[in-house]
């Protein structure tokens, strides 16, 4: 009796079809996941309707039962800071879209060349170069020199020595030391080198600005494109570039007309990690603004450090308005990533 009952609850009619006993358990468990990832965005939300009362008095959850809402956050945040807000939200934006935008490009060609070329770089010559930048660097950051006069005599003395002495270096890497080397430069921590960053743009008269923003997110999160997009580019099948080849069609029209669509969902997801990794930045941000290109992850923040302590309603309606760029974009590309993921299933 027993057994019966067992095998009604966990064996399914069909394989079109999931047992009763098994739905159950995999819907309690998909629900209260849902509740535990949802529960914080709910918090946040309805603090952003409570007054500094209801904040300071203990825990309320329901609106209108256990505590009045008021829009008072809300008319701080867009009537008396609507100015601060906006500004930082358009910087948010411009900085989000464009380093995104800059890195999927760049990242992507970068893959795909690592994914179908074979290079050999010479071990010596890097050094070389770093040395030799090193050097310019230097005489820029202790002797004044001109930053435009330093790098272009750097790379004239580079060029010089490596035609003069790259045949005798006989050390070369491959495209895995390559990818391994791109990979690094993300683990790095970023506390480590935003202090060279920030003289960098300092001398260059750029600190405070969307560009100064834009290249070093850009530069930031070029290794995470690349890395993921290599996977992707290396799936598809080399004969369809071959054929593209015979008939006629160059290197660069085979990227953007047959690579790209058929990596759509890697691109999908890829932009969609790179826009949540810029759209979140703080630290790169705290250090490269001050008032004209903060954003606001800054904005957020501040409101933390102020003489009337934590304005957790505030801060709240800020950090809804903050998340709804990246909602919106993972809407329009989730259609992308699960057409990729269908696309995969059936060519498997």
């Amino acid at each position: 009796m027993s057994r019966t009952l067992m095998q009604r609850l966990f064996e399914p009619r069909s394989i079109h079809e999931i047992a009763p006993g098994t739905g159950v358990i995999v819907y309690s468990a998909l629900f209260l996941w849902t509740a535990f990832v949802l529960f914080p965005i709910y918090w946040v939300f309805i603090t952003s309707f409570k007054t500094p009362v209801d904040v300071n008095s203990g825990p309320v959850y329901l609106p209108f039962i256990d505590f009045w809402p008021s829009l008072h956050a809300w008319q701080d945040l867009f009537v008396f800071d609507y100015k601060d807000t906006l500004r930082a939200y358009m910087n948010s934006l411009i900085i989000a879209l464009f380093s995104t935008a800059g890195s999927v490009l760049i990242g992507s060609m970068a893959a795909y060349a690592l994914a179908r070329f074979e290079y050999r770089p010479k071990f010596g010559v890097i050094v070389m170069f770093i040395l030799v930048m090193g050097v310019a660097f230097y005489t820029v950051g202790s002797f004044g020199v001109d930053w435009r006069l330093a790098s272009a005599s750097g790379i004239a003395v580079f060029v010089f020595l490596v035609m003069s002495l790259s045949r005798h270096f006989k050390l070369q890497l491959s495209n895995g030391d390559i990818l391994f080397w791109v990979i690094s430069q993300r683990i790095l921590a970023p506390i480590v080198v935003v202090v060279p960053i920030y003289l960098m743009f300092q001398q260059v008269n750029l600190l405070d600005t969307h560009i100064a923003i834009i290249l070093t997110y850009t530069v930031i999160n070029l290794p995470i494109v690349v890395w993921l997009m290599y996977d992707f580019f290396r799936s598809i099948p080399f004969d369809l570039e071959e054929s593209a080849q015979l008939d006629g069609a160059s290197r660069l029209w085979i990227f953007w007309d047959i690579v790209l669509p058929l990596s759509r969902s890697g691109l999908a997801a890829t932009t969609l990690l790179v826009m949540i990794l810029a759209w979140n930045e703080y630290l790169l941000a705290l250090f490269l603004s001050t008032s004209q290109a903060q954003t606001m992850p800054i904005l957020v923040a501040a409101m933390n450090a102020g003489e009337r302590g934590i304005l957790w309603w505030t801060m709240s309606a800020v950090i809804i308005v903050m998340i709804i760029p990246v909602i919106v974009l993972a809407v329009v590309l989730q259609r992308f990533i699960a057409k990729g993921l269908l696309l995969g299933a059936v060519k498997g």
